[in-house]
């Protein structure tokens, strides 16, 4: 039963063998045709480049003489004999390169008046064809004579398969007849392989393909019979076994090298792996196991140095990958410390051969990596970092998991940075290398930290990669910068959705991981906009864009900083809520304010420099549909003992802040382009209302801090102070409006105070007169009076004085007034 499972597998290694010969053949004629082919190419290139050398010449004597001289002048130049035309080139042109014996010289007075004709098709002559690149041809194109491709190719590939089969088949007939016993079994197999190897390498050089496929049945039968050998018959020891098959190996090696034929090495590599099983007795011990797939692939190794064999490499690779995955799985024991460092390291040794298997015929050569290339180099890498995190899942390992992730940077980035150095190393190579670099690296913080030191690392990080960018000239440093950027932002909106909002720790004051590392994020926004200053690469037309999205952002991320550690300290040391909503919309209004004081120095295109001339009126608003309302609240918890005078005396600082906002937006509104009379008009119209506003509710608040005695007596001190102490406030300001407008020829201002002094005795006469008090009636009838007098007054007096040239103004003079 087993002679039949070896037999299987023998089959299967004849008919690999024989796929891969057949592929080897088609390639080789292929190469043949791409040289013929290339020769006729060049061929090619020569017959044109000589009759475009003769052509100028010829369309000279034509072209050039005409424009020179008239037709008359051009017929005796010709005809004369050779010495005269000899004395008129000297005279033309006067060059001593001319001067040729042969009697073909006549030709050259017109090659040297036609030059820059003959510089053209001379320049035509350097351009090198390239020939387009040849159709793949087809199964019956590539052998058209199939009678010919059957008897040379097919029929060897067949006959040697047959011919194992047969000797098999004899082989098995001696052993069931007892004509060969054990020992002479094994001799006569070892025997068969032999003598194969032996014609095979006598025909090596009449016929390659078809020797390479002896060797490779003489190969199979050597492995076969020695497994036999053992399991059977127990003619070896499991060593001797093993150590005979190596060797086997080794040969084949040998051999692949020496016929210069692939097969063979992949033949080599099946049988290295396979050897193990064919004498493995189910006890096995891993040290031994991965020692012997580690010398099978430092073998490979230094036959990828000589040839560039990728499937090889590939075999080899995936071979190694699925025995040392599988023990990983089922045997692996995280919590035994041996184990873990014996898995490591072997682990470490399989990534470096792998990883010198596949870039080492190509820095010998100095060619350029291919997809599948770079394919492997990703996967070993990827792969191995894999098997580390898994090796050190661990209690014992744990703590080294990111130490292990950035040695494997480290290790890439000093073997990056030898081969940057040579420059005739693949630039490809050169990249990837960078490119794991920055992602090992970037993988420590998280892997090894926790919370905002993530984010720390990563604030470093991005700065640095975009300042070693500018210094060495790797662009890909800067895409590593940007996606690093990216990814410490995001780590910052975690670190505060968990530290503010988490409620699993109790935060200082400013002095704690949240904002501090809000702090260094802000920073490193800022450090990498200050060195996109100096970008003089490529992508230069990126870089405004990039520095306006981190300028947007970084305002963004200063002020959620600071919103969110108002929010989460303020409830601490503040009871009302109210107050604490006074506080953070004082920050607001502080935050606004600075914005519109730096907004020259921030890198900010003209929108938002017009958007800025709009905080005054979103201020105004915030106030009156929402913190006038908390005000409200706060005094009269003050007043009713429910809570400190905190929040009240904060909404003075929030009103300073609001009207130092308006006077600023209002300046930015007349610097606009746009901006005209009627605008002007408007404004001032919205301003002064929402001043008139404010005053009111500022005298509330004092008539109500003075008089206030009990909650009673609340509502009656408002009702006197609307009644009596609004009309006298907005006739003293609609007396001020006058006096400015009269004053500064502004005509809105004085239909602003007309229009103010007009709803002011309305609501006197019809609102206010019933239920006041006599005093308050008396004071504000006489108020009203006097300051409708001192109006008029000024009218009659100011009017004509100031304003008689006022219809004259032009169009300008208004413009310099306003």
């Amino acid at each position: 039963m087993e002679f039949l499972l070896f037999l299987v597998f023998l089959i299967l290694l004849i008919t690999l063998i024989l796929l891969i010969s057949v592929k080897n053949s088609f390639s080789s004629q292929l190469q043949v045709l791409q040289q013929k082919m290339d020769h006729l190419a060049r061929d090619l290139v020569k017959l044109q480049s000589r009759t475009i050398e003769q052509t100028p010449v010829i369309k000279t004597e034509e072209k050039s003489v005409a424009p020179e001289k008239p037709i008359e002048q051009a017929i005796p130049v010709i005809i004369p004999v050779v010495e005269e035309k000899k004395e008129i080139v000297i005279e033309k042109v006067q060059i001593e390169e001319v001067p040729i014996a042969e009697p073909e010289v006549i030709q050259t007075p017109v090659e040297i008046i036609d030059y820059p004709v003959v510089e053209a098709a001379k320049a035509e002559t350097k351009r090198p064809y390239i020939p387009p690149a040849p159709r793949k041809p087809g199964f019956f194109e590539r052998n058209p004579d199939l009678e010919k491709f059957i008897g040379e190719n097919l029929a060897n590939k067949i006959g040697i398969g047959i011919l194992v089969l047969g000797i098999g088949f004899f082989v098995k007939y001696a052993i069931d007849q007892d004509w060969i016993n054990e020992i002479g079994r094994v001799f006569i197999g070892i025997a068969c392989g032999g003598i194969l190897i032996g014609v095979a390498h006598y025909m090596r050089k009449a016929f390659a393909a078809f020797s390479s496929v002896l060797v490779g049945g003489g190969i199979a039968i050597l492995y076969l019979t020695i497994g036999i050998a053992f399991h059977e018959y127990n003619l070896f020891t499991q060593t001797a076994a093993f150590v005979l098959m190596v060797v086997i190996t080794g040969f084949a090696i040998v051999l692949s090298l020496a016929y210069n034929r692939i097969e063979l090495a992949v033949l080599a590599i099946l049988g290295g792996f396979a050897s193990p099983f064919m004498v493995s007795t189910g006890e096995g011990n891993y040290i031994v196991l991965f020692t012997y797939i580690l010398i099978l692939d430092v073998g490979m190794l230094v036959l990828a140095y000589y040839k560039k064999w990728n499937l090889v490499n590939i075999i080899a690779y995936i071979f190694t990958l699925i025995l040392f995955g599988s023990w990983l799985a089922a045997k692996y024991e995280g919590n035994n410390v041996p184990m873990m460092q014996g898995a490591i390291i072997f682990a470490t040794l399989f990534y470096l051969v792998f990883f010198m298997m596949n870039i080492i015929n190509n820095i010998r050569n100095k060619t350029a990596f291919k997809s599948i290339e770079i394919t492997l180099l990703l996967s070993n890498t990827f792969c191995y970092y894999a098997a580390g995190m898994i090796i050190l899942d661990g209690d014992a390992g744990s703590d080294f998991k990111g130490l292990f992730t950035a040695a494997l940077g480290i290790f890439n980035f000093i073997f990056a940075y030898t081969l940057y150095k040579n420059e005739r190393v693949d630039r490809n190579l050169v990249f990837l290398l960078i490119g794991l670099v920055l992602t090992f690296i970037s993988l420590a913080a998280p892997v090894q930290l926790e919370g905002n030191y993530i984010t720390l690392f990563w604030a470093a990080e991005a700065v640095l990669l975009l300042w070693l960018s500018q210094k060495s000239g790797i662009r890909l440093m800067k895409l590593a910068s940007l996606v690093v950027m990216a990814l410490m932002i995001i780590s910052l909106l975690m670190d505060w959705e968990q530290l503010y909002f988490g409620g699993m720790s109790d935060l200082a004051v400013i002095v704690n991981k949240a904002y501090i590392t809000g702090l260094v994020v802000l920073a490193s926004i800022a450090g990498t906009i200050y060195f996109l200053r100096f970008e003089t690469s490529e992508y230069l037309e990126y870089v405004q864009p990039y520095r306006l999205i981190l300028s947007i952002g970084g305002i963004i991320l200063l002020y959620a900083s600071q919103f969110f550690e108002l929010q989460y300290q303020l409830p601490k040391y503040i009871d009302d809520f109210s107050a604490v909503l006074i506080v953070i919309g004082s920050y607001n209004m502080l935050f606004i304010t600075g914005l519109l004081l730096a907004e020259k120095k921030l890198i900010l295109p003209n929108q938002f420099r017009q958007f800025f001339a709009g905080w005054g009126v979103v201020a105004i608003a915030s106030f009156l549909f929402f913190y006038h309302g908390e005000t409200l609240t706060a005094r009269n918890n003050y007043l009713q003992g429910f809570a400190s005078i905190t929040g009240f005396a904060f909404h003075y600082v929030y009103i300073a802040l609001v009207l130092l906002i308006s006077i600023i937006t209002l300046r930015r509104v007349r610097q606009l382009k746009d901006f005209n009379e009627k605008t002007h008009n408007a404004y001032s119209w919205f301003y002064i209302m929402f001043f008139i506003f404010l005053a009111s509710a500022e005298l509330d608040h004092t008539v109500l801090l003075i008089g206030y005695s009990n909650p009673d007596s609340m509502y009656h001190i408002i009702t006197q102070n609307h009644k009596i102490g609004f009309p006298i406030l907005w006739g003293i300001a609609s007396f001020l409006l006058i006096a400015i407008g009269l004053k500064t020829k502004k005509k809105h201002l004085r239909i602003i105070s007309l229009s103010l002094l007009l709803v002011t005795l309305l609501k006197l006469f019809i609102v206010d007169i019933r239920g006041i008090s006599e005093g308050g009636k008396i004071a504000a009838f006489i108020s009203l009076g006097v300051l409708l007098l001192v109006v008029s007054f000024m009218y009659q007096r100011l009017k004509k004085l100031l304003l008689v040239d006022e219809p004259v103004l032009d169009n300008t003079q208004k413009e310099e007034e306003a």
